[in-house]
């Protein structure tokens, strides 16, 4: 079997697995599901080096990835008026896997979700001279999205149920110090959890956009539920943390800096972590300090457990 079947066999496992998980009532589940494959999607959509799939089957795959997040929010917000039902959803399960001989109408008038723009290695530290003079010289590339993003309601998830013996986690996230914090405009955080290879093991959530800046502090005071049991996380994961600001010369939103924190730093009460300049790096392999400033990430940890 070719690479490319392999990754449609994939993408077809994890969509059947998805909505098996919606129709059985496990909505974390499937929620979780449907995000990991939209950007396993949207991943090969902006793959611009790519030539598996032509142009036309990349915006087909768009598409579903818009319709696994309108099913994914539909439900995380029970009283969304724009409901996209899961007898809808699974009627893209023929599409997805027979893409490559696939040409019939979409079923649904759905635009893909905006691309991300990927910048060449060194282009995103060019935009930013006029604004960070400790800027990474030659590092790769970063994410910037052509939209302003997130909505300012951001897009947190709700806790896990409880399990027995099992332990839950919320982090508040109260602040972060940065020497030009009141410049930031609509600054958020995304918070993602990745395993030691950097592959996402949750669905990323966003923050609400900070609405509060002193001095060189962007205050948050938010809660993010962790959507897995602790004892469930696998050795050498590591929960991260990337600040993101909305750049109007540029028209996007661009990662400014990131912190992470490791398993053996999970326990109750607060903690202070270092920030790393960007280019974020999930493999933590080639870590530099953001400034020698005692500026930080600023969380209370609470662990859930039930005995």
């Amino acid at each position: 079997m070719s690479d490319v079947n392999k990754t449609i066999q994939k993408w077809h496992a994890s969509f059947k697995k998805g909505t098996d998980f919606d129709s059985w009532g496990q909505l974390v589940e499937a929620i979780d599901e449907y995000q990991i494959l939209a950007r396993q999607l949207q991943k090969e959509v902006q793959n611009s080096n790519s030539s598996d799939f032509t142009e036309e089957q990349k915006k087909t795959l768009g598409k579903i990835a818009t319709c696994l997040e309108m099913r994914s929010a539909s439900l995380q917000c029970t009283q969304s008026q724009e409901e996209f039902k899961l007898e809808d959803l699974k009627k893209l399960e023929t599409i997805i896997k027979n893409i490559l001989s696939h040409n019939k109408e979409f079923p649904f008038d759905v635009q893909p979700v905006p691309l991300r723009k990927i910048l060449a290695p060194g282009e995103e530290e060019d935009l930013d001279l006029e604004e960070e003079e400790d800027a990474p010289a030659g590092a790769g590339s970063t994410e910037a999205f052509p939209p302003r993003a997130p909505a300012s309601q951001g897009t947190l998830l709700p806790r896990l149920p409880s399990e027995p013996g099992m332990t839950l986690l919320t982090l508040k996230i109260e602040k972060i110090g940065l020497k030009d914090a009141g410049q930031c405009i609509d600054p958020y955080v995304t918070v993602s959890v990745k395993d030691v290879n950097g592959v996402d093991l949750n669905p990323a959530q966003d923050t609400p956009v900070a609405t509060r800046k002193e001095d060189t502090y962007i205050h948050f005071s938010v809660d993010v539920e962790i959507q897995r049991h602790i004892e469930k996380l696998p050795k050498g994961a590591a929960i991260f943390f990337e600040f993101k600001h909305y750049k109007p010369k540029k028209r996007f939103t661009s990662t400014k800096c990131f912190a992470f924190m490791e398993m053996d730093e999970i326990k109750p009460g607060p903690i202070v972590i270092e920030l790393y300049k960007k280019p974020t790096d999930f493999k933590r392999k080639k870590l530099q300090l953001l400034t020698k400033k005692p500026l930080y990430l600023h969380l209370h940890q609470t662990l859930h457990k039930d005995n």
